[in-house]
């Protein structure tokens, strides 16, 4: 495999991590109740914020000439535990779904990982685009870290 294609396949694998985390929030926010709207309201900015990323990594593939990951994974890799985070939400205390949220949100950091210290020799621009979005995911990472340790 050449450099272009494990960097292609490195931001495929962000893709991915990416529209599952949009699905993961997109559902959590369509069951939270009214009494949780400002869960509903941050989950619906995160999951825009994940589409917005995703859109940022499919112009860098198709840049590079390769053709972006379509939809979620089904199976594979460490963004497989967001099909697990969206099936924990129904019935669920505040404190169940931010742990479930906060699980998924480590996986994200994992996969960002991943892809920054794959054998790809990342150019600098789309190292600096991983990094970025790195940095933004764990300050959501944080956030539903601390909400979830306020609801205890």
């Amino acid at each position: 495999m050449d450099e272009i294609e494990k960097t292609v396949a490195a931001l495929n694998d962000l893709i991915r991590i990416n529209n599952d985390r949009v699905d993961g929030y997109e559902k959590a926010a369509a069951e939270a109740t009214t009494q949780d709207i400002d869960l509903k309201t941050l989950f619906n900015r995160f999951a825009a914020e994940s589409r917005k990323y995703a859109n940022e990594l499919k112009t860098q593939v198709i840049d590079m000439g390769g053709e972006t990951a379509k939809g979620t994974t089904g199976s594979g890799k460490i963004y497989r535990v967001w099909m697990d985070v969206k099936a924990t939400f129904t019935g669920k205390d505040r404190h169940s779904i931010l742990s479930s949220c906060e699980f998924g949100e480590d996986a994200a950091q994992r996969a960002y990982d991943l892809a920054l210290s794959s054998d790809a020799d990342l150019e600098a621009g789309v190292r600096k685009i991983i990094v970025s979005q790195k940095e933004s995911l764990k300050a959501a990472h944080d956030a539903i870290k601390n909400l979830r340790d306020i609801n205890k």
